[in-house]
């Protein structure tokens, strides 16, 4: 797992030592410099991937993140013209990367590193990874297929476009997390025992998007010909629906269910707004699975705007489900100083009773700020 992450002269941040836990969660106003944490990530990785490392530079643009040039990811201010990352791995790995930005070409070269060979076989370069984007693949009559991504990869897609797929191909398997497993899972008609509940992928996806949408039954059914999966739903007796006539939210919920419960423990997930399209009771219960996924050892990492989300972390930690080591929170908010605009990161700790030792302004209390303004009387 990822311990700590400095950025140098990326994007809003000069100098930010960021700590990270299994579950760590990013919040603040728009345009704070949240998404530019998950995106120095997703840099290394793509540019991994695309073969720039370990050995050339920064590949800006990608599946997995368009930064755009390289002028763009120089933090404004540097005094030096080179961007920086450095790693540290719970296991003491270190990496360490430094980019020089080249005017002439707009690019950014690799100037030094100090990567172990290990580095590169960490979760953030393997198989062992989940992105899923805030812009995630709604409803759709039909779903894309990619036995490459699926099957050789285990991946489900950033947009969450192969999660179909990958449960077509997964579903009767069994998770790799039992404390996963959802209180009100279904039984398997093939599970001899009377009382044994199903722990295969699929019924667990099933009794979670249940928290979502009550009493959803799902299908996968599968055209060979035109190389096309489709979801259908269903509730209770009713017939199936299309994934077309169904809330918009159990789309976009369907690939981190998919993604938490499918992922054994090791691997990275990267969420973008996880409470897209829920109500709050859904986001609540997203909440709370997250925070089991990451009991579970599987490193966690989400950007949220969403106080239920929160809401759901402490209950589960105040429920002894997640211990609040294992939770860190980082609040970013924008201030001026010396006549230039700067990112602030504020770090407040949680308790074994789900309790936050500092609230500061813009984290969350929105609420509270429009209560104390309805509980005034109305001027006449």
């Amino acid at each position: 797992m990822i311990s700590c992450l400095k950025l140098i002269n990326f994007k809003p941040f000069e100098n930010q030592l960021l700590k990270f836990r299994p579950l760590t969660l990013l919040s603040g106003l728009n345009s704070s410099g949240k998404s530019s944490v998950l995106q120095s990530l997703l840099l290394l990785r793509q540019s991994y991937q695309q073969g720039l490392l370990p050995n050339k530079g920064l590949a800006l643009n990608g599946e997995l993140t368009c930064i755009g040039t390289a002028q763009d990811a120089l933090f404004e201010g540097a005094s030096k013209e080179e961007i920086g990352f450095d790693i540290i791995w719970e296991n003491g790995l270190e990496g360490v990367w430094r980019f020089n930005y080249d005017r002439e070409v707009d690019v950014l070269n690799l100037a030094s590193t100090e990567v172990a060979r290990e580095v590169y076989k960490s979760s953030l370069f393997t198989n062992n990874f989940h992105c899923l984007q805030a812009e995630r693949m709604g409803s759709r009559p039909f779903n894309e297929v990619s036995d490459y991504q699926v099957r050789q990869l285990g991946q489900i897609g950033t947009k969450g476009e192969y999660a179909a797929h990958f449960l077509l191909i997964n579903g009767r398997k069994v998770i790799p997390n039992k404390p996963l497993s959802h209180p009100e899972v279904k039984l398997n008609s093939t599970i001899t025992q009377p009382n044994e509940k199903s722990l295969d992928l699929i019924d667990q996806v099933e009794a979670w998007m249940g928290e979502v949408s009550p009493g959803t039954s799902l299908k996968v059914l599968s055209n060979r010909n035109l190389d096309l999966v489709s979801l259908q739903y269903s509730y209770g007796l009713s017939n199936l629906y299309r994934a077309t006539n169904v809330g918009f939210g159990i789309s976009y919920t369907l690939p981190i269910i998919v993604a938490v419960l499918a992922s054994k423990p090791g691997t990275l997930i990267l969420i973008e707004n996880p409470e897209a399209h829920l109500h709050p009771k859904g986001q609540v219960k997203m909440g709370e699975l997250l925070a089991l996924g990451a009991s579970c050892g599987v490193q966690i990492v989400i950007e949220t705007h969403s106080d239920h989300v929160l809401n759901g972390i402490r209950l589960a930690v105040h429920g002894g489900k997640l211990d609040p080591k294992d939770v860190q929170l980082h609040f970013f908010q924008r201030q001026e100083k010396e006549r230039q605009i700067v990112t602030e990161v504020i770090s407040p700790r949680i308790d074994r009773n789900g309790r936050i030792d500092q609230w500061p302004e813009g984290f969350f209390d929105e609420w509270d700020k429009s209560l104390i303004t309805l509980l005034k009387p109305r001027d006449v």
